[in-house]
């Protein structure tokens, strides 16, 4: 017998270190070569990593929210004869895991204010680097499942976790058929097609509601992506002093073309959204105010102008927050628009998005869709100077020119700039000259 010690290893190009998200094993448990032992997250992608070698897990080494540096020992694995060398050892493949939607959750911001039937399908990070497995045969979770023990943590992945929450899902109450018990996606779809899923927590009788009082504390550590955004977050509120400049946009005539366009589309062409006239009001408004559209940098006091438009959507995943890029957008048509923000999209869904696909915007456009409300402070993707934020459009009644009172499709941008850069006026400018293009549609295509 010998000891094994596995670091961690190379998880992509240019990665020099991990979070840990979650270990699938414990010490004492037995592991065998490529079995799936390790969630780690990079700097937008959940990880997934494999076993090296057969045998024991004698030590562990790190806890889920550590940041690991790649080729730090992190297990430690008793094994028959000899350990390997480095040379010897079989390479383990780093596979990207692929998050589930959850029903009904998995909304994107790209999507913009328009109908539930025209919603776009939300994007999730990581890329996948195996093929397909082969279809296995069917069987029942219930029954092929080891038993867990009482209070024992259900194994399973980041996005599982996301699915059952969304799901309101006990994960202790599902049957977990992978290795160690883990809880696999198609666990969730056996316990789903079983009739598994549990009630509202609000619960209730005939005969109303209780009243008792909910008395629970849960305390949940803020690793992964969610604290990258958090630490974001926080760096932008706390370096940049933002203005936001709220006008109403009527998009009346946008949406009749809108709808005219959709209607008459080719084979081929992409059902298109309102994110696709935005972006190109942008390319056209942005030249005449180049600051918006520009990088701060804060230590060196140094403005970086761009001439080109690299316009990033704010994109809600279960995972977290993703801003894919469309890259030159001010050389692209409306129909070359849309099938930029459809490509990224499913890219993102499908776990095949790039880190480039995913940096170097220069504006960010951020929309909640239908549920957008009426307002919103949308806050800036740092070092950018700008972004311009969606809200939901809602059918109102203005008076036209005759003084009558009329309905109107009517939406909200609530924009945000940096006001070390933007000037208040300057902000007012660039939001009309957006409303203009906007309300006037044709002025786009001239």
């Amino acid at each position: 017998m010998s000891e094994y010690k596995y670091k961690l290893p190379d998880v992509g190009e240019g990665v020099v270190e991990a979070e840990i998200v979650e270990w699938h094993i414990k010490e004492g448990d037995k592991v065998s070569e490529d079995q799936h032992i390790l969630d780690v997250m990079t700097d937008k992608a959940t990880v997934e990593i494999p076993c090296a070698v057969n045998g024991v897990v004698k030590k562990i080494v790190g806890s889920p929210g550590d940041v690991i540096p790649v080729g730090t020992e992190i297990l430690v694995i008793e094994i028959d004869g000899s350990p390997p060398t480095e040379e010897e050892a079989p390479a383990p493949e780093v596979k990207e895991d692929k998050p589930a939607a959850g029903p009904g959750k998995d909304k994107a911001l790209a999507e913009g204010p328009d109908r539930t039937a025209e919603k776009s399908e939300d994007p999730a990070g990581g890329k996948q680097a195996v093929p397909p497995a082969k279809p296995a045969a069917p069987k029942t979770a219930a029954s092929s499942a080891p038993a867990r023990a009482s209070g024992e943590r259900p194994l399973a992945s980041p996005a599982v976790r996301k699915r059952a929450l969304d799901a309101d899902i006990d994960l202790s109450a599902v049957p977990g058929t992978g290795p160690a018990g883990r809880i696999t996606h198609a666990d969730m779809d056996d316990f789903i097609a079983a009739g598994g899923r549990l009630a509202s927590k609000a619960g209730g009788s005939a005969s109303g509601p209780s009243r008792s009082p909910r008395t629970g504390v849960k305390e949940e550590k803020v690793i992964g992506l969610r604290r990258k955004i958090a630490q974001n977050m926080a760096a932008s509120k706390r370096t940049i002093p933002h203005i936001t400049y709220v006008d109403e946009i009527d998009l009346t005539a946008l949406e009749d073309l809108r709808a005219h366009l959709n209607a008459n589309r080719t084979d081929g062409q992409p059902k298109l959204t309102l994110i696709p006239f935005l972006v190109a009001a942008m390319t056209r408004a942005l030249p005449q105010f180049p600051q918006a559209n520009a990088h701060f940098d804060t230590e060196e006091s140094v403005l970086k102008k761009f001439d080109g438009v690299h316009c990033g959507i704010a994109t809600a995943t279960p995972n977290g927050l993703m801003v894919p890029v469309i890259r030159h957008a001010e050389a692209l048509d409306i129909w070359q628009i849309a099938d930029e923000v459809k490509r990224l999209a499913d890219a993102c869904r499908d776990g095949k998005a790039t880190k480039e696909e995913l940096s170097g915007s220069t504006i960010t456009i951020t929309s909640l869709g239908a549920i957008g409300g009426i307002v919103t402070t949308p806050v800036i993707n740092l070092p950018e100077t700008a972004i311009i934020g969606v809200n939901k459009m809602q059918v109102l009644p203005r008076y036209d020119e005759a003084g009558r009172v009329v309905p109107r499709k009517i939406m909200n941008l609530s924009s945000s700039f940096d006001h070390r850069i933007v000037d208040g006026y300057e902000a007012a400018l660039l939001v009309q000259a957006l409303k203009g293009y906007l309300e006037n549609p044709a002025t786009l295509f001239m």
